[in-house]
């Protein structure tokens, strides 16, 4: 009898399958990739094979081809519910919504008693703005899975979102005893209750979070945000504050941003495109802060050398997929442009400045980075002329004027800036307004005779 072996390892089937699992959770791509290739060479049709290929590409970021193969997979192996669940993520991560939620929907007929469908059910409909639905969902997924600490953490979101405070908060709670040391079943709640106005309860609760742990980065600049009068107000946020939070939401900020109207790379590289006159360029440009390189695809046609820094490693994995830069730094910003003389035409910036108070020293280091004729391109939150230069705001992020910005980039050195105003996307239903700033270093081609909304 021929043994079912992997013909070029000496392994079973069943011993590379579970390799290639073990891989797979261990972020192991190239051992995975070599386990799996190894399976489909002697079983070409092996759905579950497929199917962990197709997890594998979406991991790596090859949407298109995970779809395809996960597919084929569900041909292979109609009644999978774990197959319609990964399809669904990988449709939600591709910005096909809808399209998961008939992925989801069809797993938990397949399976009714699993909870994980409903919980990312929930997800989807939240993202979509469809509280009620989401609600319903995290329900079902906490009455079926009543130790998923991610359902009752999404049920705690959904009920502070119609009102349900008491409600959201038993929930929270019931998240937080399951899931301690996880951000997101404290912060983003507790964000929820800033949006509407509970900022006397979120006070409790992050000063209930600071005698648990003192210094946590995240509940020290919160609690900043949403008590100025009983804490300084940091000059900025701290590193760690950044690589906590960032770190926490990598694998789904691409997916949250989806129902902002997230609009501050596309300004960005218009802002760019139109300084430029409208003419792609072959130049060196720095995308700072770039997080999962949501600005690569508009900043790579004019960029004949594209690189990206940032402080959160779960961020720069995500860009990484892309294949848009030719480096990536884990580092932050101000000492990356300080180590960077004269080195880029184009140093670009979207919503990330919104976390810097004063801008002074961003715009001297941004001046000491660029050539003669280079030009700084960032945006950040607008604020109101009869507030001071920038105030910490009860989101967490900076807000600026008009007059700060220009101020800091004349002593910087600039010779000539445009502040534009404009939407950078929607939050709890309400656009929030900003600035797109173009600051030339020479006066050549200068923004300043574009500019018409004075």
């Amino acid at each position: 009898m021929v043994p079912d072996v992997g013909s070029e390892t000496g392994l079973s089937v069943e011993a590379l399958m579970l390799q290639a699992v073990d891989a797979l959770q261990n972020d192991d791509s190239g051992r995975a990739e070599q386990a799996l290739q190894c399976v489909l060479k002697d079983q070409p049709h092996h759905a579950d094979a497929i199917h962990f290929l197709g997890v594998l590409r979406h991991q790596q970021g090859r949407m298109d081809e995970a779809l395809a193969l996960l597919m084929q997979a569900i041909e292979a192996a109609p009644g999978s519910p774990g197959m319609r669940v990964n399809l669904g993520n990988v449709l939600y991560e591709s910005g096909l919504a809808l399209e998961a939620i008939t992925a989801y929907q069809a797993a938990v007929g397949l399976d009714p008693g699993s909870g994980q469908p409903w919980c990312n059910l929930g997800t989807v409909f939240m993202t979509l703005g469809r509280a009620p639905e989401a609600s319903h969902a995290w329900e079902q997924a906490t009455a079926l899975a009543p130790v998923n600490a991610e359902a009752w953490y999404g049920l705690s979101r959904a009920r502070i979102e119609l009102g349900q405070i008491h409600q959201g908060l038993m929930a929270n709670s019931r998240a937080i005893s399951l899931w301690p040391r996880n951000l997101l079943a404290r912060e983003q709640v507790l964000r929820a209750l800033v949006m509407l106005g509970e900022n006397d309860e979120a006070a409790k609760l992050y000063r209930e979070w600071l005698a648990q742990e003192p210094d946590n980065p995240v509940a020290l600049h919160q609690m900043a945000a949403i008590d100025p009068l009983a804490h300084d107000t940091p000059a900025r946020a701290s590193d760690a504050y950044i690589e906590t939070v960032f770190n926490s939401f990598a694998p789904q900020f691409e997916a949250k941003l989806q129902g902002l109207a997230y609009r501050a790379p596309e300004l960005v590289a218009n802002a760019l495109l139109a300084h430029l006159g409208n003419v792609l360029a072959a130049l060196d440009i720095a995308d700072l802060g770039c997080g999962t390189g949501l600005c690569g695809p508009g900043l790579r046609p004019m960029a004949r050398h594209l690189v990206g820094c940032d402080l959160s490693t779960g961020m720069l994995m995500q860009a990484r997929r892309r294949s848009l830069y030719d480096a990536l730094y884990k580092v932050e910003l101000v000492s990356f442009l300080s180590q960077e003389p004269r080195s880029f035409d184009v140093v670009a910036c979207a919503d990330t400045l919104c976390y810097f108070g004063a801008l002074d020293g961003v715009a001297s280091a941004a001046a000491s980075a660029l050539r003669e004729d280079g030009c700084f391109v960032f945006t950040v939150e607008a604020l109101e002329p009869e507030f001071s230069d920038y105030r910490l705001q009860p989101t967490g992020r900076y807000a600026h004027s008009r007059e700060h910005i220009e101020r800091v980039l004349q002593a910087a050195g600039f010779a000539a800036t445009l502040c534009a105003p404009d939407v950078l996307r929607q939050e709890a239903g309400q656009p929030v307004a900003g600035w797109v700033v173009t600051a030339a270093m020479s006066a050549r081609g200068s923004p300043q005779a574009s500019r018409a909304d004075r």
